[in-house]
């Protein structure tokens, strides 16, 4: 299929999650070429994952004629840790970047990345020093959130590292054999170890659009990521119940006590705030194993992450949805 002249495994992918980016993606396909170009020469590829965009992504990645271009349009929106899967699939390339379509994520940075994978490592992964463009909220919830899921999980996660980071084929590799369908990629990559290292650089405000990750989509992320790489919440509802009931043994006793010195215990507000505050409790608990009961029903049912509609590689089109058709496209090609 793929007839640009190179080896059969180009040098360079860069993996792109698209979802209505259609006023951004000249740019970004411009500097991606430029970027790639002056370290790799022809020898790349951009892997454009369409997530179900409703505006005209989808019609301008299919307009343009660059022959690096692979185009992966999903069956439907999946969201963007399953659309960076499905790139890093579909991706071939001996390294693979991946980076938002936003452009939030320097391009240029892909020269220093690679220099620093040829000293040996697996994991080229970006820090960022400073953000532009993004409130007070958005700093701080983003500071809690990588600060609250390193000391939850076991597994080492850089903070203020995104998705934006260079991988050698070894680790997309063992990455892709991970199977499980709640998400969270960097930590999955942290998971695997093999040699990792920081770059620090500065984020840029969005080229164009507005974002696609408002708070709901952030507390969703963080809760997957909590429950994908710490069981601590399970800990500590076991803990919250041993210490509820320990205060109830308390005041039984204390009760007990009162009624046989003959002091009648007063005070119905205090005891109905007590039920409700133990009513609470017992809920939180419930809540917390039925969130991880609930993921094991969706792990076990075994469905395929996502389904493709559509493959242009090339100029030409491929249609199969089957979950072979993504996982063997490096054999076909």
């Amino acid at each position: 299929m793929d007839t640009r002249g190179h080896s059969k495994e180009p040098r360079l992918s860069w993996v792109v999650p698209v979802y209505n980016e259609e006023d951004g993606l000249g740019e970004l396909l411009r500097r991606l070429k430029l970027a790639s170009v002056e370290i790799v020469g022809e020898d790349y590829e951009i892997v454009c994952v369409n997530d179900g965009s409703t505006d005209g992504s989808l019609d301008f990645l299919k307009s343009q004629e660059q022959p690096a271009l692979v185009v992966v349009d999903l069956a439907r929106n999946y969201g963007h840790q399953i659309a960076l899967t499905a790139g890093l699939e579909a991706a071939r390339g001996a390294r693979v970047l991946i980076i938002d379509a936003d452009l939030q994520d320097p391009p240029e940075l892909v020269g220093p990345m690679m220099a620093l994978m040829d000293d040996g490592n697996d994991v080229v992964y970006g820090v960022r020093k400073k953000r532009d463009g993004e409130n007070w909220f958005k700093l701080g919830t983003a500071y809690a959130f990588y600060r609250l899921v390193s000391k939850l999980s076991s597994t080492p996660i850089a903070p203020d590292a995104g998705d934006f980071r260079l991988m050698s084929r070894r680790a997309v590799d063992n990455l892709n054999s991970m199977p499980e369908r709640f998400r969270f990629v960097r930590g999955m990559v942290g998971w695997l170890g093999l040699k990792q290292v920081p770059i620090h650089y500065d984020r840029a405000e969005r080229f164009a659009g507005k974002t696609h990750y408002p708070l709901r989509k952030m507390l969703v992320l963080a809760i997957d990521a909590i429950t994908s790489f710490s069981i601590l919440p399970l800990r500590f509802a076991s803990l919250a119940g041993a210490i509820c009931g320990l205060l109830g043994i308390l005041l039984m006793g204390f009760a007990l006590y009162a009624w046989i010195t003959g002091n009648v215990v007063q005070g119905w507000t205090s005891l109905a705030g007590l039920v409700l505050l133990l009513g609470s409790v017992q809920l939180l608990i419930l809540g917390v194993f039925g969130e991880y009961l609930g993921r094991m029903y969706l792990e076990v049912k075994r469905r395929p992450l996502y389904f493709v509609n559509e493959l242009i590689t090339n100029g030409a089109r491929e249609t199969n949805s089957s979950p072979s058709f993504r996982k063997n496209r490096r054999e076909r090609s």
